[in-house]
């Protein structure tokens, strides 16, 4: 197959570029869109054939369900009944934007997109390619991240080109994705309301707005129907072996020392890159450990990057803080298949 790859404009998409688009949605074939969070790839969430594309195309397991998008509150109608009251509250505050709600699943919804589950995860994107892409083709879209299966999560269209080139028909590419990791999940079939994924809306905001909430990290067996994405330990990974380090800096520059300088990459932070170049260490900067929202944005692009050099091992620390820097150690930790040291003085 032969995939094409269309420049539009993030904000202002021409319509007959939305329209080619949607005309293969509608035709039950997939199509990677940008939004605010990662690349998505998307088909239309009411086709079963299009619905099965799309974990042929990713290698994605049964076991992990997807996030059907929507470009209004009416699409809804389509794949979740019974909605809880809190919802309202949330889709007033954060839609459109990067929280996933887990709702009560229509039951004539495809149980594929559920993992076989009564539940569904919805999200209305803040992006105006994927919001008129989902108008235009006149269904909901289901669309996990625009990439193989385990892999760094895709930000810009040529991320998707490498993963997916050859498997899909068409990209659409409006540039770098603004926020860089994935949507928050927040299961408000539970009680209390429990948050999923860390994403680009901080837990935070949440608690602010609903009051008690349970944070839940959890690591789910590969065969096991997970209730959301993103929950498997080896998620977002490169192929080289990453160890991430938590503790204080000084230790961690002990740390870093330790490891053979000819095969490992430091992926560092601003602060650090003077330390790294007095002592030859090859590295790349995430951005300064002071700003984690430049950090989210950059860090599947370094990944991917870091996974062209020619070295056996990455090695990052932690950032630090709340809100989105709390999605990127979730992100390193699964990225890193759980391999965090802990760095002290003994």
């Amino acid at each position: 197959m032969n995939t094409r790859i269309l420049t539009v404009s993030a904000t202002h998409p021409a319509p007959a570029l939305i329209h080619e688009a949607a005309h293969l949605i509608q035709r039950g074939e997939l199509v990677a869109m940008p939004t605010e969070t990662v690349y998505g790839l998307a088909g239309d969430a009411l086709n079963p054939t299009a619905v099965q594309a799309i974990f042929a195309a990713k290698g994605r397991p049964s076991s992990d369900p997807l996030i059907v998008h929507v470009a209004d509150f009416d699409q809804l109608h389509f794949i979740a009944r019974d909605i809880p009251a809190q919802f309202s509250l949330l889709a007033s505050t954060f839609w459109p934007g990067p929280l996933t709600i887990i709702l009560p699943k229509h039951p004539l919804l495809d149980t594929r997109i559920t993992a076989g589950r009564d539940t569904v995860a919805v999200r209305m994107p803040d992006h105006a390619v994927a919001r008129a892409l989902i108008q235009q083709s006149g269904c909901p879209l289901v669309a996990p991240s625009a990439n193989l299966f385990s892999r760094p999560s895709p930000t810009t269209a040529a991320h998707v080109m490498d993963d997916l080139g050859g498997r899909i028909p068409l990209i659409l590419d409006a540039g770098a994705c603004r926020i860089g990791v994935e949507s928050t999940i927040i299961d408000i079939t539970a009680h209390p309301p429990t948050v999923l994924r860390h994403g680009g809306v901080p837990a935070e905001q949440l608690t602010t707005l609903l009051g008690d909430i349970v944070v839940r990290q959890r690591i789910i067996g590969t065969h096991e129907a997970a209730p959301a994405p993103g929950m498997l330990l080896k998620h977002y990974a490169p192929r080289t072996p990453l160890i991430v380090y938590r503790g204080a800096t000084t230790h961690l520059y002990r740390a870093i020392l330790t490891h053979p300088q000819d095969s490992t990459l430091w992926l560092c932070y601003d602060e650090d890159v003077v330390y790294a170049q007095t002592h030859h260490i090859p590295h790349m900067s995430l951005g300064s450990h002071h700003d984690s929202t430049t950090i989210a944005r950059n860090l599947f692009a370094v990944l991917r990057t870091a996974d062209h050099a020619d070295t056996s091992l990455l090695v990052v620390a932690e950032p630090q803080g709340d809100g989105v820097a709390a999605a990127v150690r979730d992100r390193l930790f699964r990225a890193s298949e759980g391999r965090v040291v802990v760095l002290s003085d003994t």
